[in-house]
């Protein structure tokens, strides 16, 4: 619908959209800022389908850190929210090194743990929810690799990074990790209404705070019918407590005062960022680990969604789906999408896109059709044989490539979009895709060739905000249970088409 006419339709509707949708109403936004959740091929909030345009800022944690470059992350977060995206991926690891959030295995800096706090308080004040990554295949920010370290400082007679997956102290110390975010669900239970033994006799928490000059008695967590639902633990000694006070306790968000583990700013937790597992091409060593972590996770936050960070490789269980890879070699990394995807605990699947580091630095049209093809076959899989939304959540292209230009990086974007968009038209499960990577100008000294700056790249800053609009639109005018089967769709076609 062109013309004057259409864009006064278009501002008609938009203007009943922003009534409709995003009205001042203090009890609504209560309401629409819950816990994202799952059900089938579909992400929702509220029973409303949720689908995202999104976007990734690794990180934001390291600059919250430091008071000359916090205002980075406000920053980056106040562009994403003028074109309305509404979801962010960033790192919730830095394993060793400078600025270490992870210090040494269960060793943890309370000022990184405080950046990360500040960086979840922002994305809330801004509307936008957050994908933690919790670690890292590659060596950037420590990763497998610091693990492997940290075992061999311990006497571990290690032979590779991918140790990392099958080694039991390196599990165990991954696990720990993990603890440091989750333990609240098992161990918040140290509030006033906890019960402890102290001697012979069972008393509140909240009387028992002292016992001696320096220390209590031998104190153990107990499980009295209707009070601490929680299971036995060993004795613990009051320097125990405190340290589980300084490094768990206090991760009820210092600036929200929000537990992270009731925190609807968190839309999932990742286990990795880009898994390989070259040393076992079988795929089971990862296989076992997805497993194992994925319902240890589950096992203390059964709250938030749980992704793997996949690139969606094709493995040894489906060959016939090979063929979609971007080249054969990826075939022998060690991960799987369909199989990695069945782990009971996972909750949605995730993909990455990047003709340009997998078939060839040259761009060219090919890499647009791989884009279609690769997203199809995904959302195909994701919908029918795992029943799960799938987030493609790493897409983009670099500005080092062959033949780069603005122009075509545009073309890739809406590539995306409208294959994104023809599965949001069936209800399908094409739950959305995070472009990577968005900056604020000033960070370019960091620019990996992927970095997008909305304030020097207006064109892609018109096709995000449309694209945002236009999710927006689906996920405010219809329920999970519609699946476009109500007469408001020919409402959002007709958006569609106006805004094109």
């Amino acid at each position: 619908m062109g013309g004057a006419g259409g864009g006064r339709w278009k501002k008609r509707f938009l203007g009943w959209l922003k009534r409709a949708r995003f009205c001042n109403c203090e009890e609504l936004e209560d309401e629409e800022w819950a816990m994202v959740g799952r059900k089938g091929s579909q992400f929702v909030v509220n029973s409303r389908p949720f689908y995202v345009n999104g976007f990734n800022t690794y990180w934001l944690m390291i600059f919250a850190v430091d008071a000359s470059t916090k205002g980075k992350v406000s920053e980056i977060f106040q562009q994403a929210s003028s074109v309305g995206l509404s979801v962010c991926r960033t790192w919730a690891f830095n394993d060793g090194g400078w600025r270490a959030l992870q210090k040494s295995p269960g060793v943890y800096d309370e000022d990184v743990f405080k950046g990360l706090d500040f960086v979840i308080s922002e994305a809330k004040r801004y509307k936008i929810r957050l994908i933690l990554s919790l670690s890292n295949n590659w060596e950037a920010y420590g990763g497998k690799a610091q693990y492997v370290k940290w075992g061999r400082s311990a006497g571990l007679n290690l032979t590779s990074d991918d140790d990392f997956f099958s080694d039991p102290t390196l599990k165990g110390y991954f696990k720990s990790h993990i603890k440091v975010w989750y333990d609240m669900q098992a161990i918040l239970c140290l509030k006033p209404d906890l019960h402890i033994r102290v001697g012979h006799f069972f008393r509140p928490m909240k009387h028992c705070h002292q016992n001696g000059p320096n220390r209590m008695q031998d104190v153990e967590l107990c499980r009295i019918p209707g009070q601490c639902k929680i299971r036995w633990l060993r004795p613990i000694t009051a320097r125990f407590m405190g340290n589980l006070k300084s490094t768990v306790l206090t991760r009820v968000n210092s600036f929200t005062n929000v537990t992270y583990k009731d925190d609807p700013t968190i839309f999932a937790w990742e286990l990795m960022n880009e898994p390989r597992c070259l040393s076992d091409p079988s795929g089971d060593q990862f296989q076992a680990w997805v497993e194992e972590m994925s319902m240890y996770v589950k096992s203390i936050d059964q709250a938030h969604l749980l992704e793997i960070g996949s690139e969606g490789f094709y493995g040894p269980s489906s060959p016939d789906k090979v063929q979609f890879n971007p080249n054969t070699s990826v075939k022998q990394v060690g991960t799987d999408f369909l199989r990695n995807h069945k782990a009971f605990a996972i909750d949605f699947a995730s993909a990455h896109i990047y003709a340009d580091a997998w078939i060839t630095s040259t761009v060219s049209d090919a890499h647009l059709q791989f884009t279609k093809t690769w997203m199809e076959s995904h959302i195909n899989d994701a919908e029918n044989a795992l029943n799960m939304p799938i987030l493609f959540s790493e897409f983009g292209v670099s500005s080092k490539d062959g033949g780069y230009n603005d122009s075509f990086r545009d073309t890739l974007i809406n590539t995306v979009y409208s294959t994104l968009l023809s599965s949001i038209k069936k209800g399908g499960g094409g739950g959305g895709s995070l472009l990577w990577q968005l900056f604020p100008v000033g960070t370019e000294y960091m620019d990996d060739g992927y970095a997008v700056f909305l304030s020097k790249s207006p064109s892609t800053a018109t096709i995000i905000s449309l694209q945002s609009k236009r999710m927006d639109t689906f996920n405010s005018l219809c329920s999970w249970r519609c699946h476009w089967g109500c007469k408001k769709k020919k409402v959002f076609e007709l958006f569609m088409h106006a805004e094109m």
